[in-house]
């Protein structure tokens, strides 16, 4: 008994310790209602640091308007954290985004091959920070996407600190041009 114990502590902290932005096959909203904002649009910069490291690295974000309501969205730079999610195979990440707004909190529904991640995203003093949620945000299981608005707004409701995974948040982002 204590060994099974122990098996599935040691499972359940490894799967704790890897940690990965929340993704699903469904959106905030079923189609996107929220008109692009002129201030997101362009090229933004920030600098995050590598894991055991002190040196700083370079990513960039980039947003172009595809439709009135939707971005196009790429990341760009040293993004070497993403390798083991079998996720990118060069320096940048290109997907599709549109915005949604839960409670009083907005968020991007980014779309990368075939996956969806949910980003909060807060625009303050002229800088873009974007805030992903993390995988465990929920216990719930998502069969559409009313449940995923749901849970994300049972989730900022009742936190203090809404769980987002720190390893791939994108913050104070300026705006390069």
């Amino acid at each position: 008994m204590k060994k099974l114990f122990e098996i599935s502590l040691l499972f359940f902290l490894s799967v704790s310790l890897c940690s990965c932005p929340y993704s699903s096959a469904y959106n905030l909203d079923e189609t996107p209602t929220m008109y692009v904002e002129d201030a997101l649009i362009g090229n933004w910069i920030t600098f995050i640091k590598k894991p055991n490291s002190t040196r700083e690295e370079p990513v960039y974000l980039n947003l172009t308007k595809k439709t009135d309501t939707e971005y196009h969205i790429t990341f760009t730079g040293n993004l070497d954290q993403l390798l083991p999610f079998y996720k990118i195979s060069s320096d940048t990440l290109t997907g599709i985004a549109f915005m949604s707004i839960v409670g009083r909190n907005q968020f991007l529904n980014i779309r990368i091959n075939s996956r969806i991640y949910i980003a909060q995203l807060i625009l303050k003093n002229e800088k873009l920070s974007l805030l992903p949620l993390a995988e465990h945000f929920t216990a719930k299981m998502i069969f559409n996407s009313d449940a995923l608005r749901n849970s994300v707004d049972f989730h900022y409701k009742t936190r203090v600190h809404p769980v987002i995974d720190d390893d791939f948040c994108l913050r104070n982002m300026v705006k390069l041009n």
